[in-house]
């Protein structure tokens, strides 16, 4: 038995018009609602269990979701009231799960090659969340050690840096092409030059033990926030993936890639 959280509360504001009438969850894809299209993908891998938080035409994905033969494996969380981001949104659905087994974090809007098999294996009785990353370039990296436990997150361009320790936040750091952290504080070096950065891909296994953490969390707040606040005391890590492909169906045109996505074995 395994259990997962489908983000679909967002408005969908890249999908204009489409979204202007239609929740994204339900714009479909090859004939099939994008809600439909994943879930269907996890059961294949045994999940049972599925947490939607619904928000923008909150009532179409519920209305959808009773008439079909998948209502019985999906509960709703309810956030018409107040989009609370992907901590919040969690947050707020704990009472829906299981509390003896991890949770699948998992968009919408994305499609992906991932065998969730497979990945909830790697979620070991001793880590609290396994995120899963890949070595694609973009502005924005988690920072782990050699052991692939968090550490921080960094924004290149700006050259913002988060972390509970203090030493990574006033070390200043690079990445080079090859997306390893270089140290521009000389005497830090040792350190920050022992970590690796890697794009997150918004997919990750979460633990239920983590929620006594979130308590002292606003309502709304962003997932990685969360993570980053308590990396120094839960465990924390990084699951690399190079194969990884992934695409965003929230764009509009993503939409004619994504039915051939599908269909690519």
């Amino acid at each position: 038995m395994k259990q997962a959280m489908i983000l679909a509360a967002g408005l969908g504001t890249r999908l204009k018009p489409l979204t202007d009438t239609m929740p994204k969850a339900l714009v479909p894809v090859g004939g099939t609602p994008l809600l439909d299209l994943n879930i269907r993908r996890l059961m294949d891998y045994g999940y049972d269990r599925f947490v939607v938080n619904v928000h923008h035409f909150a009532q179409q994905i519920i209305d959808h979701v009773h008439a079909s033969p998948l209502a019985p494996l999906i509960l709703f969380s309810d956030e018409t009231g107040q989009l609370l981001e992907t901590g919040g949104g969690l947050k707020k659905a704990q009472g829906l799960f299981r509390d003896d087994e991890p949770i699948l974090i998992h968009n919408v809007d994305i499609l992906d090659n991932v065998d969730y098999g497979w990945f909830a294996r790697q979620h070991l009785d001793d880590e609290d969340a396994v995120l899963l990353v890949s070595r694609r370039k973009t502005k924005r990296y988690l920072l782990f050690d050699n052991a692939m436990r968090l550490m921080g997150w960094t924004n290149i361009e700006t050259g913002e840096v988060k972390s509970p320790f203090p030493w990574l936040r006033e070390a200043g750091i690079a990445i080079n092409d090859q997306l390893q952290v270089i140290p521009l504080t000389p005497h830090l070096s040792p350190l920050t030059s022992k970590l690796y950065a890697f794009a997150f891909s918004g997919i990750h296994s979460f633990s239920p033990r983590l929620f006594p953490l979130m308590e002292r969390f606003p309502d709304r707040f962003g997932i990685i926030d969360f993570y980053l606040s308590v990396c120094h005391r839960a465990h924390i890590v990084g699951l690399p993936k190079d194969d990884l492909q992934m695409l965003d169906v929230g764009k509009l045109d993503a939409l004619e890639k994504a039915e051939q996505f599908i269909h690519t074995p």
